[in-house]
């Protein structure tokens, strides 16, 4: 049986430099941030769906998704972020049961539990950071104002939904290295407890 890791965590909590170690482990990554963009590339089922549920006013001219203007109007609410949710999750679980086929898989989930996919995996790692640090890595990685990287930030669940759902938390808060060694840690641990499966 294939050993399925699930790794999440807030957005800017920098979880995608563990998931960068997953092939030291013999493990294959699967980026959801990268098969979400699958979904809705153009001409997609998915593309449609997230059209037909927020205005033709999302694509750019030449009828790819204009992200930011998705994320205006998604994050502009609890209740928008809950629409983009529902009607893009199922084209992603698609899109990673497929990717789970074959060998033991890290599914990299920024919402992993919201979407479901927590239930074909065998653990699960929360990755947590403080608000200072995440505003700081969603401005440099995604060039946004404040403004739109405080937006994301509450589109998001709190810590207190990853510490009740997750089976193992990790604070990324100090040094890049110590954040590594522990998530590598925790990965042979997982790793060692599911060789009996």
């Amino acid at each position: 049986m294939n050993i399925i890791i699930g790794l999440t965590g807030p957005t800017g909590s920098g979880k995608s430099s563990a998931g960068a170690l997953a092939k030291d482990f013999g493990l294959k990554l699967a980026d959801c941030d990268k098969i979400a963009r699958q979904a809705v590339e153009k001409g997609s089922d998915g593309l449609k769906a997230v059209v037909n549920a927020f205005g033709e006013d999302i694509l750019n001219p030449d009828g790819t998704l204009n992200r930011k203007s998705l994320a205006k109007k998604a994050f502009s609410s609890c209740e928008q972020t809950e629409l983009l949710n529902k009607t893009i999750f199922p084209y992603i679980r698609r899109l990673v049961l497929k990717e789970t086929e074959s060998g033991n898989i890290l599914i990299d989930a920024p919402t992993l539990f919201e979407s479901g996919i927590n239930e074909i995996c065998y653990k699960t790692i929360a990755v947590l950071s403080n608000k200072k640090n995440r505003l700081a890595r969603i401005i440099e990685r995604d060039n946004l104002t404040e403004e739109e990287a405080l937006l994301r930030m509450s589109a998001g669940k709190n810590d207190d939904f990853y510490l009740k759902n997750a089976d193992y938390i990790i604070y990324n808060d100090n040094s890049q290295k110590e954040f590594l060694k522990e998530f590598k840690e925790i990965l042979s641990k997982i790793l060692k407890s599911g060789e009996n499966l």
